[in-house]
């Protein structure tokens, strides 16, 4: 399971806020590899995308933590993406958290990016089964 959540191009496979995943080139100063992820929502009729460049920068032994770092010069608002593996008797447990520090809505984003991590667990355990 740690193989799956330390790789941001699985995301799309198992996690509905992420619509693609596509390797984008890398900085000097970054230690590993980066992507260009479209993340989707919807609130009520309303749907929004955004694309940002995500880099991994934290891999240990139990999880992987993902954040937005765009090569553009301009500031942006973060977005993290953060997992961690225990394994227990009965399996792997993950927990995970998705976060965005913008003002574009918050409120509802919020309800959709806790529902999104939610509803991963299953479509995750079935991807890793696969």
């Amino acid at each position: 399971m740690l193989d799956i959540v330390s790789d941001l191009s699985t995301y799309a496979e198992w996690l509905d806020l992420v619509t693609s995943v596509e390797p984008a080139p890398s900085e000097s100063d970054e230690s590993g590899p980066a992507w260009f992820v479209t993340l989707r929502a919807k609130v009520g009729p309303f749907a929004r995308s955004k694309r940002l460049r995500m880099v991994r920068t934290e891999s240990t032994d139990t999880g992987a933590r993902f954040d937005r770092r765009e090569v553009d010069r301009r500031d942006h608002s973060a977005w993290t993406m953060a997992s961690e593996v225990t394994e227990g008797p009965a399996g792997s447990v993950v927990a995970m958290e998705l976060s965005y520090d913008g003002k574009l809505f918050s409120g509802p984003l919020e309800a959709i990016l806790d529902a999104a991590s939610h509803d991963a667990g299953q479509k995750l355990s079935d991807y890793a089964a696969s």
